[in-house]
């Protein structure tokens, strides 16, 4: 299924459980990781000693599942993977929900997500969306991680 382009308000209710956005492939390089691992202070080997991480049990670096998740808000909803709600004035992120690290990202691997609207909840002056995303490794059977985001849409 082709995600619509934008979606109005209005429209939201009809596309409860179906996918609204599919974002393009995003990299996720060595150079990504080291500078995650400096912003929050997570130096663990398995993400940043290339030749120590080779000898554990995923044969290289990995992403930290906190950075694969905060492609969520970032890399994702700017390359596609979530939904654009026409006359939008502004989306705030309002949490998560049942987050999930299914399957390692390798150091360079290539990753997008896929979003299925979950439920549309009007309030003053905003919708309330809740979305179930899956970010899915390019080439792999499980993907990365899973997780609801809710977001209020303010309109």
């Amino acid at each position: 299924m082709t995600a619509p382009a934008g979606l109005r308000p209005d429209e939201l209710a009809a596309h409860v459980g179906q996918e609204v956005a599919l974002s393009d492939w995003i990299t996720v390089d060595q150079t990504r990781i080291d500078a995650f691992a400096h912003a929050t202070g997570d130096h663990q080997f398995i993400h940043v000693d290339p030749e120590r991480a080779a000898q554990g049990p995923f044969g290289g670096t990995i992403a930290h599942g906190f950075l694969t998740l905060s492609l969520l808000a970032g890399e994702f909803m700017t390359h596609g993977g979530a939904p654009h709600i026409e006359g939008a004035r502004m989306v705030v992120n309002y949490g998560l929900n049942r987050v999930r690290f299914i399957a390692p990202v390798r150091a360079g691997a290539r990753l997008r997500n896929r979003a299925v609207l979950q439920s549309a909840e009007p309030g003053t002056g905003f919708v309330q969306i809740t979305v179930a995303n899956t970010i899915e490794i390019e080439g792999a059977d499980k993907p990365a991680c899973t997780a609801e985001s809710v977001f209020r849409v303010y309109l």
